[in-house]
């Protein structure tokens, strides 16, 4: 059985796929996925077969005011939208969409019959429990919280209208807005699987059946795999270090984060990891180490804390090893996860970005690392991650599905 799972956006929107696809491929299907090219080898040091998506997500990742990223978004999706049917192949047996492809893969499914489901890092339905996570607020009251979804989910399929009219032209298809498409997945129940944890985000009580939080789908990494030697002897040489970064954010800042990282690690007296990243953050000295991407779960264990920009997986991630944060969110559903992490114990109060000094990272980092409250509540978030089986329980409901 073939299973084409569709994702697109910065590492972060992708990585986890690459967990459950080779999970999937574990249990005998036949598993592609189509993300743009720059994690081709991402998908296939996986075991994946991979497919490319017509878009390119560096000016999105730029992005830092709410304006400046709705105006990437609408022309991220247009260009994804120009391509996004000639990645699903004849014989595709079931579509996994994320909920950055949700909005074209339905289209997809109403033009060929190719069963479809949701498998979202988000969560996107609007609740009262809390607020829309792009919008970073804090809850406004049940009413206005599932009020602002709702409207939150209109302005986001306004960004899809030219990528769909387009998509559904091609596909021969009547028209239909996004907005009307949704209505119609939602009226049938369409079923969503959220690849988070229950430790972060409680299943809401008002959402509608069929939509599921089953923990998290973990990025593929070869059990083989080693951190780099010089790595290994940076970690060993004394005591653990902090891991300071941004994923593929901040593009452009990296002088002015490497200063402040610099600075705030000596005052607080810690050795230091400097993740490059986008921001291409980097520093020298005896208690700083500058490095490029490696595994979460193989280093993420070793250290006494990590700053980060709040995206869903890095949250996950330190969660997962037992290790307090410092969240410094930039935009999107950052300043949510931000929140969620301190709220749970095992993150201070978030930074935001254009906020951030050397004297307030110091005295967070002081305090995460010090004050064994945070250490305790990431310890407890962990167990309780531990015993979630994220990609296992996709592949349970999929196995109930193609049956």
């Amino acid at each position: 059985m073939r299973i084409l799972i569709a994702a697109a956006g910065s590492r972060g929107d992708v990585a986890p796929y690459t967990g459950l696809g080779a999970e999937l491929q574990r249990a005998g299907y036949d598993v592609t996925l189509a993300a743009t090219d720059a994690f081709a080898p991402l998908v296939r040091e996986a075991g994946l077969t991979f497919r490319s998506l017509p878009a390119d997500t560096r000016e999105s990742g730029a992005a830092t005011t709410k304006r400046e990223l709705m105006r990437a978004a609408a022309a991220f999706t247009t260009r994804l939208g120009e391509g996004f049917a000639d990645a699903v192949e004849a014989g595709t047996d079931l579509l996994l969409l994320s909920a950055t492809t949700a909005p074209l893969g339905w289209h997809l499914t109403e033009a060929t019959g190719t069963p479809s489901l949701g498998v979202y890092l988000q969560p996107t339905q609007p609740t009262g429990d809390f607020p829309p996570v792009v919008t970073g607020a804090r809850s406004l009251g049940r009413r206005a919280n599932r009020a602002t979804g709702r409207f939150t989910l209109h302005m986001a399929d306004r960004l899809y209208d030219q990528a769909v009219t387009q998509l559904r032209r091609r596909l021969d298809l009547p028209p239909v807005s996004p907005s009307a498409m949704r209505r119609r997945v939602e009226q049938a129940n369409w079923p969503i699987l959220h690849g988070f944890s229950t430790a972060l985000v409680p299943r809401p009580s008002d959402w509608r059946p069929g939509l599921d939080i089953v923990g998290n789908w973990w990025p593929h990494h070869n059990a083989t795999e080693q951190l780099p030697p010089v790595l290994e002897d940076f970690l060993d040489a004394g005591s653990r270090p902090v891991l300071i970064g941004f994923g593929s954010m901040a593009s452009g800042d990296g002088k002015r984060l490497s200063d402040i990282a610099a600075r705030a690690l000596r005052r607080a007296g810690l050795r230091g990891i400097l993740q490059a990243g986008s921001a291409l953050l980097a520093a020298d000295g005896d208690d700083v180490l500058t490095i490029g991407d490696v595994p979460h779960a193989l280093l993420f264990p070793r250290l006494a804390g990590v700053v980060h920009h709040g995206g869903a997986g890095t949250a996950a991630a330190a969660l997962r090893a037992g290790v307090p944060a410092v969240v410094v969110p930039v935009t999107a559903d950052q300043p949510f996860w931000a929140r969620r992490l301190a709220d749970l114990g095992a993150a201070t109060e978030p930074i935001p970005f254009r906020s951030l000094t050397a004297e307030r990272l110091a005295e967070a980092l002081a305090r995460v690392v010090k004050q064994q409250a945070y250490s305790r509540a990431a310890a407890k978030a962990a167990q309780h991650l531990a015993a979630e089986d994220g990609a296992g329980q996709a592949l349970k409901t999929i196995q109930r599905l193609t049956d």
